[in-house]
């Protein structure tokens, strides 16, 4: 007889808190951030928008992590 778990999930499981790492795509969405103005300090806003893109997505996965941590798939 096999140790394997006959009935049990794979051990991936939809967490709702994975949804927030979606939030860090809307970066890659070019035409919101392809243009100059507004200037944050002299920067243009397409190179300041992506800086804030990368805390957004360190940030949301930093949180779907706290959240999750612990929940294992098999137990």
């Amino acid at each position: 007889m096999s140790a394997h778990r006959v009935g049990k999930g794979s051990g991936l499981r939809f967490s709702p808190w994975n949804l927030l790492l979606l939030i860090p795509f809307w970066v890659l969405f070019t035409p919101l951030f392809n243009r100059e103005t507004p200037e944050l300090f002299g920067m243009p806003f397409f190179y300041w928008f992506q800086f804030v893109g990368i805390a957004v997505g360190v940030l949301c996965t930093s949180i779907v992590y706290l959240a999750t941590r612990g929940r294992g798939g098999d137990r």
